[in-house]
């Protein structure tokens, strides 16, 4: 099957594999989200208990999304994981570090004894959700700001900034970004705190987040679609792959993809009827901003690695901006991996019936006293 495809026809099924990953990451970032408003939202010890423990049934997946993410990018685009990641490492260890204490803080926060104490794991939690979170959004950015590598004629690549991809902070447009996604996980977690949690308090607080970070939310997405659509991105001729500069490249993407252009426009609609809908308080909230965000993820991929387009410039060297085409591993290595994709839509029923399952009714603190295990 998989074999009749051609070689960009597999890149592009892997670029969009890459794009659903991605999407489903960001959505599951309401967990980090939540965490950042555990003072916010619980103000005594059962609250708090209540909140992390509604998250704690979800923070694997989280966790199991972005490595998965990060696993699909080495097998199918591995010049890009050696750039990015081996190059831009100061960043990458650091956000590895912030998911590393999100772990230890869920495993231990609630063992008896523990030597740091609750605040401290809470502390964890806060770090990850916040830090972590803006850290991820910096290094998305770059995607369409660029980074400060050059790649050889061997495929070997070195970063040119001694910052090694730390300098990505101080482009304006990164921190957007990952500001951006910091807010939009407090908005999704206030939206499934009110869709799972069974608490009057909790919910006219998670309704109030709601109301004063939403605008803000939108402030910061409106920029950085502004500066996507306005801005000059780096195209590559289809036959001798010569990169080059083009004007309102990712805009003229956009309109040559009438479909990701629907998928954009539907994803940004679902995601304010969202908002509308957690306001008033509707449980159904999240499952519309839920949908929106993946749909606006897969969106801004797509416009990013198709119709002929360096998906990662070089601000050191042009010519080493990395492509779908450029980037990729082997014919025969995607084959491979194609088939193995297939099992892709089983894992997600089953995380779907597993979901179903752990929210069939909303958490209320009774419930979590009663049971054994705690976050």
């Amino acid at each position: 099957m998989f074999e009749k495809l051609s070689y960009l026809q597999l890149q592009e099924y892997w670029w969009f594999l890459i794009a659903l990953l991605a999407s489903l990451f960001v959505f599951m970032n309401f967990v980090q989200g939540g965490q950042t408003l555990l003072w916010q939202v619980a103000k005594n010890e059962d609250e708090k208990d209540l909140v992390v423990n509604v998250l704690g049934q979800k923070w694997e997946l989280s966790f199991t999304t972005l490595v998965m993410f990060g696993g699909a990018l080495f097998a199918a685009f591995p010049l890009f994981y050696a750039t990015s990641f081996g190059g831009a490492y100061y960043v990458w260890m650091a956000i590895l570090f912030c998911f590393i204490i999100q772990a230890v803080a869920y495993e231990y926060r609630k063992k008896p004894d523990n030597f740091f104490g609750e605040k401290t794991y809470e502390t964890f939690l806060f770090i990850n959700g916040s830090l972590g979170i803006i850290l991820i959004g910096a290094a998305l950015g770059t995607l369409f700001s660029g980074g400060n590598f050059v790649i050889n004629s061997m495929h070997l690549s070195h970063w040119t900034k001694s910052s090694y991809g730390l300098e990505a902070l101080l482009n304006p447009f990164n921190v957007a970004f990952g500001f951006m996604l910091f807010f939009l996980a407090r908005i999704q977690a206030a939206l499934y705190f009110i869709n799972s949690i069974d608490n009057e308090n909790i919910v006219n607080r998670a309704k109030a987040v709601l109301k004063y970070e939403s605008p803000v939310f939108l402030i910061l997405f409106a920029y950085v679609a502004f500066y996507i659509f306005s801005t000059t991105g780096y195209s590559y001729d289809p036959a001798t792959k010569a990169v080059s500069k083009e004007a309102f490249k990712y805009l003229h993407n956009l309109t040559a993809m009438p479909l990701v252009a629907v998928t954009l426009g539907l994803g940004v609609l679902l995601l304010l009827a969202g908002i509308i809908a957690g306001l008033k308080l509707s449980s159904k909230g999240v499952w519309f901003s839920g949908i929106g965000t993946i749909l606006v993820v897969i969106a801004l991929f797509l416009i990013l690695g198709y119709n002929h387009t360096a998906y990662y410039p070089s601000l050191a060297n042009m010519q080493s901006s990395l492509t779908i085409e450029n980037s990729s591993g082997s014919r025969y290595t995607l084959i491979a991996m194609s088939y193995v994709s297939l099992m892709v839509p089983f894992v997600l029923a089953y995380i779907i019936w597993a979901w179903r399952a752990m929210n069939s009714k909303k958490a209320t603190i009774a419930e979590i006293k009663s049971n054994p295990h705690h976050y």
